[in-house]
């Protein structure tokens, strides 16, 4: 079958937020999430949901998940057979939901991004297969609900909606990428609004994974601190109900911002390393502010990838001075990564959620950890609750083997 080449319209349509649901260790919401980043409360604890004992590091950002979910299409049978990353995406997508005040149908696209997706439920598999290989409950079921399109598939039928699914696992950059991949739908036409975001569910496998890499710090995640050790690992999700401004006016919707750039760009200089400069991170900034038409003086507000870790956020900082120029002297800069943990495939729809937050509220949410700025750092880093006048907002999202994405945002008046 021949598929037409994408339309690439002269003037592309502007591309709003109308609905915006989140769910991180701070809590479930936006009022509960917004209040948390605000005052830079951290959110990492013990780990309860699986064992640590045998870890280095045993805190992580963990959700305190309700015992019911909100009342959907979905049967009680169905309910419970889903992950733990599922429930987190439809808490997220509820709430997004409701504020967009979208109806079902036929023809709505649905891009989300992931690193591990169902993962809890292939360790479940596993464990069993180990432990009784001749019993085989719930197996199947697991087999099936494994696959990171079930997850979608679930959320469209809570719903009561079908369309195109995409999912996108590019490393910490999914989240991200998801979002701008649904902004170019929007932008060449293809649809009229886009479910989009990012969800991660905190696992055994992952984070035993990072532990052993020892990526995970054992004192305190401090992103930008010259002697930060690591990151932390977080679960969460966001979820944001994307349209056409021209979409949007017709209904006569509230309006939380609009997205105004995106770049995408892939370092291939080391799999696990960003290039020392950050060369990669500058050309993804330099590629959504050119596609934004914005400079960076116009730039209010950066919300960093900001991990925690030496080699991340040294080459970050490099990378966010020589985009910025003399603007980086005045340009606030944080790393929300300190409250809740580095959320992999929810990472970048996450913290696109907070710079809406920071836009509509008007303040910049502080890298509370923090203790001795890393020199590399020419930019002032936000370290307590602080007002703001902000206009734009720039979120960057890196991830292993190269992917890089940046995101602009405009405060909606």
């Amino acid at each position: 079958m021949l598929f037409p080449a994408p339309q690439l319209l002269s003037s592309p349509p502007r591309v709003v937020v109308t609905g915006a649901g989140i769910v991180t260790a701070l809590g479930i919401g936006w009022d509960t999430n917004a209040e948390g980043f605000r005052q830079g409360r951290v959110a990492l604890g013990p780990v309860t949901i699986f064992d640590v004992s045998r870890q280095r590091v045993k805190i992580a950002g963990e959700i305190a998940l309700p015992e019911k979910l909100p009342v959907s299409h979905l049967s009680q049978r169905r309910l419970g057979r889903l992950d733990r990353a599922t429930r987190l995406l439809l808490l997220a997508a509820q709430e997004a939901w409701d504020q967009s005040g979208w109806s079902p149908s036929h023809n709505l696209p649905v891009v989300l991004g992931t690193t591990s997706g169902g993962m809890s439920l292939g360790e479940a598999y596993y464990r069993q297969a180990l432990q009784t290989p001749h019993v085989h409950r719930r197996q199947a079921a697991r087999v099936i609900e494994y696959q990171a399109q079930r997850q979608t598939l679930d959320l469209a039928d809570a719903f009561g909606f079908s369309g195109s699914i995409t999912i996108i696992a590019n490393a910490c950059a999914s989240g991200a990428n998801a979002i701008g991949h649904a902004w170019e739908l929007l932008r060449r036409g293809h649809a009229g609004r886009v479910l989009t975001g990012g969800y991660d569910a905190l696992s055994q496998m992952v984070f035993a994974g990072f532990d052993s890499l020892q990526a995970l710090s054992p004192t305190q995640c401090r992103p930008f601190d010259s002697r930060r050790d690591g990151l932390a690992i977080g679960e969460g999700a966001a979820v944001l109900t994307l349209e056409t401004l021209a979409h949007a006016e017709r209904r006569k919707v509230a309006i939380l911002g609009e997205i105004v750039g995106y770049g995408a760009v892939t370092d291939g200089h080391h799999l696990t390393q960003p290039h020392p400069q950050g060369d990669a991170a500058f050309a993804s900034m330099t590629a959504a502010a050119r596609v934004a038409n914005v400079s960076p003086e116009q730039i209010d507000y950066v919300n960093a990838h900001g991990t925690g870790t030496p080699l991340n956020d040294s080459a970050e900082a490099a990378a966010i001075s020589r985009w910025a120029g003399e603007r980086a002297a005045t340009l606030p800069v944080s790393s929300t990564k300190s409250s809740i943990g580095h959320l992999l495939g929810a990472a970048g729809a996450v913290e696109t959620v907070v710079c809406l937050m920071a836009l509509r509220q008007q303040w910049l949410p502080p890298t509370s950890t923090l203790q001795t700025p890393d020199p590399a750092c020419t930019f002032p880093i936000v370290q307590k609750p602080t007002a703001a006048k902000l206009e734009y907002a720039l979120t960057n999202s890196f991830g292993f083997g190269g992917a890089n994405a940046t995101l602009i945002l405009r405060r909606w008046s």
